[in-house]
Order: C-alpha cells, then sequence, then structure tokens
C-alpha cells in the first residue's frame, strides 16, 4: 500500500470522528495525566484525584459557603464587565472616528492595559474602600482596556470603500454608523465580549483581594493559606467551567448576529 493511501485512510478515519468523540477523547487524555501528577511523589500534593475533590465539593457544601462565595463572584464579574462593555463602546468609536479622541485617549489605553491589575487594587481601595464596588471597578476597569482595543481595531479595519458609497448616496454620520460601521464591526464586537468574559474571570482573584469576605478567588486564597488542596482546586476547576459555559453561549449569540460572515470550515 502507497504512501498517499495510507494517508488518504488515516485522514478519512479522522474525518469520521465526531466532534462529542474529539471531546470524549480530549477528556480521556486529562484525566490520565491528572492521574499521572497524582501519584508521581512532586506533584501528588497539588494535584489530588478526581474523587478527592469531588468529595471536598461536599465538604463546601456543608460549611454554607460554596453557594454564596458562587453567587458573590457571579455578581461582580457581570457588574463589572457590563459596566466594561456599556463603557467600551462609545470609546472606541469616537476612538476610531475622531482623530482628536484618538490621540489623546489612545496612549492611555495602552499605557494602562499593560499594568497587571494587581498593581493598581491598592490604589482602588484607597478611594473606594472594600466590599464589592472595589470589585466592581477593578474587574471594569481590565475589561474596559481589552474591549476598548478590540472593538476600535474592528471599527479601524472597516473598508473605507463603504463608507465613501454611502457618502457618495448622501448618508449622514448617522446612518453611516447604523447601516455601515456597526453591521461590519458586529464580529469584532462579538470578539471583544468574548476577550471581556476571560479577562473579567481572570481579574477575579486580584478583584477579590480587596477585603471581600465571600467569592471564589478570596476563597482560593483563605484554602491555600490553610493548605486545603482538595477545595481550592475544586474551585479553581469551577472558575473554569464558568469559563467554558461562557465561551459556549457567547458562539451561540455569534451564530445568530454573525450568519452572513463566511467562516473557516472546521
Amino acid at each position: 500500500m502507497s504512501d498517499g493511501k495510507k494517508q488518504n485512510e488515516q485522514k478519512d478515519l479522522i474525518s469520521r470522528i465526531p466532534n462529542w468523540g474529539w471531546l470524549c477523547i480530549s477528556f480521556l487524555v486529562a484525566m490520565v495525566l491528572w492521574y499521572c501528577l497524582s501519584i508521581y511523589p512532586k506533584t501528588a500534593r497539588s494535584f489530588p484525584f478526581l474523587p478527592k475533590v469531588l468529595a471536598s465539593l461536599k465538604t463546601m457544601i456543608e460549611r454554607g459557603v460554596l453557594w454564596q462565595d458562587f453567587s458573590s463572584s457571579m455578581i461582580s464579574v457581570i457588574l463589572g464587565f457590563i459596566l466594561g462593555f456599556v463603557t467600551a463602546v462609545p470609546v472606541a468609536f469616537l476612538m476610531a472616528w475622531y482623530r482628536p479622541v484618538r490621540f489623546i485617549v489612545e496612549p492611555w489605553i495602552q499605557f494602562i492595559r499593560n499594568i497587571p491589575p494587581l498593581a493598581y487594587v491598592p490604589l482602588v481601595v484607597i478611594s473606594a474602600g472594600v466590599g464589592r464596588r472595589p470589585q466592581v471597578i477593578v474587574i471594569w476597569l481590565a475589561t474596559f482596556l481589552i474591549m476598548t482595543v478590540t472593538i476600535y481595531q474592528g471599527v479601524r479595519n472597516v473598508d473605507e470603500t463603504l463608507i465613501k458609497a454611502a457618502r457618495v448616496l448622501g448618508a449622514k454620520d448617522k446612518d453611516i454608523f447604523v447601516k455601515v460601521i456597526f453591521p461590519a464591526t458586529t464580529p469584532f464586537i462579538v470578539t471583544a465580549v468574548r476577550l471581556g468574559v476571560s479577562v473579567a474571570l481572570t481579574t477575579l482573584i486580584a478583584a477579590e483581594s480587596t477585603g471581600a469576605v465571600a467569592g471564589l478567588g478570596m476563597r482560593i486564597r483563605s484554602l491555600n493559606n490553610s493548605f486545603e488542596v482538595e477545595p481550592m482546586l475544586l474551585y479553581i476547576i469551577i472558575i473554569g467551567v464558568i469559563g467554558i459555559t461562557s465561551e459556549k453561549l457567547i458562539k451561540m449569540w455569534e451564530r445568530r448576529f454573525t450568519r452572513w460572515q463566511e467562516k473557516r470550515e472546521e
């Protein structure tokens, strides 16, 4: 049998495996790797295997903190993300549409977005106090920066020919924005939402270092101080599950609002 024929047969075999099949394979590979880490002496303490982690779920429920931590973190993430999105959209469009705004605002956005959230947490606490307000501010700032840059790049990438054609046909700025700019920028807005959710979750631990009394990030730090590895790993997994679930929901929303966009077949 020739090498070319063997390669074709391998490709056919791979193409016949459905997506859920690949998901199962990926899960099994992860479980095997996790099990190996759980029995290797140098990593066994840091990576207890799944049964011990699941047993810690019952422990945290019995302590009465699991739902409290989850709901507290989700409130902060949702509020911070919504504020970030609501402020990022107009700022991004103003930066892309008006040169003076771009020249004044863009350098500072580029400057601040390279600073880790942990660096400005103390300043936020000093100005806003402790509690939920500084958490929301930290998440807002992180999501605002990443979404502003992403949406701004989307507006800047709109085909200039479409804008010129609209002006020739007598369209005003408002009409150009509603009928040309916004539809062409929708894929970038969806990408900004996806990045914003991811940044909101990755900023959670930094945000909840502002004196939070509950929250997934706060509990991870607390469990780390008491060396309770199993529930700490459980909380890390919960944050990952929230991220994956959010990603799937955003993809569903993306397919609904960007059906017109050509996509490469996977």
